[in-house]
């Protein structure tokens, strides 16, 4: 697979504190939560989730996180309270409250 010109040619910057930027968590959450979607979007299509059958929605809830970011970006995440993690490396995303000041 060649890199597409789309992607940031450094995709995990770093502060000078050694933290991560605010981007490069925005953009590994937004990488996570396509491939949850896709996982799901793959799941619901199989046999057993069509109009004539009881179906259902999928019931994956995580997944595996993309490679390209590496393990301290999700513990990061997870430290932020933006994802939570199971002894498998299966992440899932924790839906944040929306602006709690807004009507």
């Amino acid at each position: 697979m060649q890199p597409s010109d789309r992607e940031p040619t450094n995709l995990i910057e770093r502060n000078p504190d050694g933290s991560f930027t605010k981007e490069t968590l925005q953009r590994a959450v937004k990488a996570l939560k396509k491939r949850l979607k896709l996982a799901r979007l793959d799941d619901e299509s199989r046999l057993g989730h069509d109009a004539m059958s009881k179906g259902g929605r999928s019931g994956i809830f995580g997944v595996k996180p993309p490679e390209q970011y590496p393990l301290e970006v999700w513990q990061a995440l997870e430290a932020k309270g933006r994802v939570r993690s199971d002894r498998h490396g299966i992440y899932e995303i924790i839906e944040q409250p929306n602006n709690p000041s807004g009507s």
